[in-house]
């Protein structure tokens, strides 16, 4: 009952909030929901050797570089700065979009980006849970069920997804203030997100406690989890059906604050081979001693 009077009471709130969120984005642009593009290279006409300086952007990035340097003591800095640096420049960064099932049967959906893949053979990912107490419900209840879904989240769906980052007291559900819609699992007892087009059901396979050095505190958890099943619009999978195009997919990447990124045009490069340049690095770039 009480957990149902809060869901209430954030739901009677929404109109408000709505508002809040159409002040913040008086002063911008509207979204720009333009395709991808896949490009050339930066430096088309690069050859092993040749260095960034060959072209103007390369010149002006190392002149740039003439502006100095800020160094950071981390463990002689405020943490809050270093979270504030860290999250806005080791960019841009996947976002797992997590439901859970506590041990009294609440359910609970929650973004993070500590989050990666860790392995395909077998298939295991890794989302990261602070100390912060609106992190905790996630990483518990994967601790306490041993089963979790990730989704990942699409440009359509970014603002229902960021409403799930409210700090909700525990016994609360964001999933009736999100919009979203459950999709019962095969193998895990959270539901999956229905609008996610790429969705992972997720079993616990180990924790990873992250410890201050000095106290031996732990400030965070490192969940493994083994993906059980993957499910993938048909909507969203490439021409040859064995990969998803991230131009249908529209993933939404993490950056610093409260800002997200779209992906922005592509561009390839091809990988070097060694049996096809070995001989010419053998030549050019390696002395004899």
């Amino acid at each position: 009952m009480l957990a149902r009077c809060r869901a209430a009471a954030l739901r009677a709130r929404l109109p408000s909030l709505s508002a809040t969120i159409m002040s913040a984005s008086d002063t911008l642009p509207p979204f720009d929901t333009s395709s991808i593009k896949v490009t050339q290279t930066p430096d088309p006409e690069w050859t092993l050797g040749r260095p960034a300086t060959a072209t103007e952007q390369g010149r002006k990035w190392a002149e740039e570089e003439k502006l100095g340097w800020k160094t950071v003591d981390a463990k002689e800095t405020d943490p809050k700065l270093i979270y504030s640096l860290c999250t806005s420049g080791i960019v841009p960064r996947p976002v797992a979009f997590v439901s859970t099932i506590a041990e009294d049967g609440t359910e609970n959906l929650a973004p993070f980006s500590w989050f990666n893949q860790v392995c395909t053979n077998p298939p295991v990912l890794s989302v990261t849970f602070t100390d912060a107490p609106r992190h905790k419900d996630s990483g518990h209840n994967i601790l306490a069920t041993k089963g979790f879904t990730v989704n990942i989240i699409s440009e359509p769906w970014v603002a229902q997804a960021n409403a799930c980052s409210i700090d909700a007291p525990p016994g609360v559900s964001e999933w009736a203030l999100s919009g979203l819609t459950k999709e019962p699992s095969m193998s895990a007892k959270p539901a999956r997100v229905k609008e996610s087009a790429f969705s992972m059901e997720c079993e616990f396979l180990q924790n990873v406690e992250i410890k201050d050095p000095d106290s031996g505190a732990v400030k965070a958890n490192m969940i493994l989890g083994t993906i059980k099943y993957i499910h993938i619009r048909n909507a969203v999978m490439n021409e040859r059906g064995n990969g998803v195009d991230p131009a249908k997919l529209k993933p939404i990447g993490r950056l610093g604050g409260i800002t997200y990124a779209k992906l922005g045009d592509n561009f390839r490069i091809p990988r070097l081979s060694w049996a096809e340049f070995g001989e010419e690095v053998q030549k050019d770039f390696i002395k004899d001693e």
